[in-house]
């Protein structure tokens, strides 16, 4: 089961690591490895909590960090309000919409949306990637609280969670489902391989589309890769393209 991922604590790591793996193991109902586990494992390392596959050990962990050096040029060199996600989501002037991001992933696009003055909360069905988003939002708080104030997490199915949604009421709804590369592709980026490995075929994907419109107060956005098909074969109302990515909007 992918949500099986240990947490493994080695000999030397501090007491602060070592109490943070155990406390998170709690929370998430994880398992704490008792001998360094084959494959991927969890690790926390100078209050770092990483993703790392035991199987590459060369391979740098995935973690979440949205104090690093590009997710922070993006929001001070970035297009801010002219960018296309922030077109596409609907901030404009004094408008910033509440936002259920449904397919979060490491949270980059969430924390966009958050440093433009939108309120996101995210929905995470994997309580391993769950993990690496909280321990990402612990640690901005730590540095910039009003800022992860705008983020929050729920952790569930994103079909189940936005189905039996009662309050808060969403204006937007943001999703960015897995799409499958072509083996020939050009090379997919590390984590997107590790996110394979760990959580496999994304086969109900089109099913986030009808619980996300019916939640969604104003519009649902989808993004996608240029050459992908609709999400659901459905057309959306316009598209916004970037570079790499267009945003499918679904207006209400």
């Amino acid at each position: 089961m992918p949500d099986a991922v240990p947490f493994w604590v080695s000999t030397d790591a501090s007491p602060r690591d070592r109490k943070l793996a155990q406390a998170m193991a709690t929370q998430w109902n994880l398992p704490l490895a008792a001998t360094l586990p084959d494959g991927l494992m969890l690790v926390i390392e100078n209050n770092l909590l990483q993703l790392k596959d035991n199987e590459k050990p060369r391979q740098q962990g995935i973690y979440v960090d949205f104090l690093a050096g590009d997710i922070q040029y993006r929001r001070q060199h970035g297009g801010g309000k002219k960018e296309p996600i922030a077109k596409a989501v609907g901030v404009k002037g004094q408008n910033v919409p509440t936002v259920v991001d449904a397919t979060p992933g490491l949270g980059r696009d969430a924390y966009v949306l958050a440093s433009l003055g939108c309120k996101v909360i995210m929905v995470e069905r994997s309580a391993v990637v769950a993990a690496l988003l909280e321990d990402g939002l612990r640690r901005l708080a730590e540095s910039e609280p009003a800022l992860a104030g705008q983020l929050s997490l729920v952790h569930g199915n994103s079909i189940e969670v936005m189905a039996g949604w009662t309050a808060p009421d969403i204006d937007v709804v943001y999703l960015d489902p897995m799409f499958p590369h072509r083996k020939k592709a050009a090379a997919v980026k590390k984590e997107m391989k590790v996110f394979q490995q760990l959580l496999g075929d994304d086969p109900d994907s089109d099913q986030l589309l009808a619980p996300a419109r019916r939640l969604a107060r104003k519009r649902v956005i989808v993004k996608r890769p240029n050459s992908a098909a609709y999400l659901a074969d459905t057309a959306p109302s316009m598209a916004i393209a970037s570079k790499k990515h267009r945003f499918d909007v679904y207006i209400k």
